[in-house]
Parts: C-alpha cells; sequence; structure tokens
C-alpha cells in the first residue's frame, strides 16, 4: 500500500477544491477521491464532499484543504493527476490516470491496467 498520497493536485485544482467546499461544504467537510466499481469501463471516479473518515484513509491537506482517499482506490490512482479544466462554459474536475488501460467517452470510468502481483 502507498505510504503517500496517490494523486498530485495542482494549486489551482486546490484553489476550485476550496471553492466547491465553501458552496457545497458544511463544518468539519472534507474531499474524497476514490475509486468504485461501475460505470462503462469497470471501475468508476469518486470525487465527492464527505465527512466521515475511514481508518484505511490516506490524507493530503494544504491550508484549509483536505482530501483523502482510501488505501484500496490509492493502488488504481498512484500516480495520478486531479486536474481542474476551466472554460467558458463552466468547469470540470478529471483525472490524468497512467494506470487506465481505457476510459470511456465521458471519462468517469476506466479500465485498469492489469498488473502481475
Amino acid at each position: 500500500m502507498p505510504a503517500e498520497f496517490p494523486v498530485l493536485i495542482s494549486a489551482q485544482t486546490q484553489e476550485h477544491l476550496l471553492k466547491w467546499l465553501a458552496r457545497k461544504g458544511s463544518p468539519g467537510a472534507f474531499i474524497r477521491i476514490g475509486v468504485k466499481g461501475g460505470g462503462c469501463s469497470g471501475l468508476e471516479y469518486v470525487l465527492k464532499i464527505d465527512t466521515e473518515r475511514k481508518s484505511i484513509d490516506l490524507e493530503f491537506s494544504a491550508g484549509e484543504l483536505l482530501v483523502v482517499c482510501d488505501e484500496r482506490s490509492a493502488k488504481f490512482l498512484q500516480g495520478s493527476e486531479l486536474v481542474y479544466t476551466g472554460n467558458l462554459l463552466g468547469g470540470n474536475f478529471t483525472f490524468e490516470n497512467p494506470n487506465a488501460k481505457r476510459s470511456c467517452g465521458c471519462g468517469t470510468s476506466f479500465t485498469p491496467v492489469e498488473r502481475n502481483s
């Protein structure tokens, strides 16, 4: 299991996560990232505001921002980057994931690279 936080989060993306948290969160809320089974490619990305910590959570903090990821998801996200893509129609968060063998067209799910272990 990775000991460090598996996902890179740029300063720009951190700013947008803080804005999202300020608009939608409650006291003590934080950002949870991860993966779960589903979507059209096998695993679906999780990005949500949460208030309940798990004993298996890894954490990233920068100032007022706290982002957590459970250890199970971390192996599928290791080396990824969470990116904010802003444009004239609005913005969106996406994962750039080197562990994805294939992604769906909308970018919300992926098929992981098979590993021998």
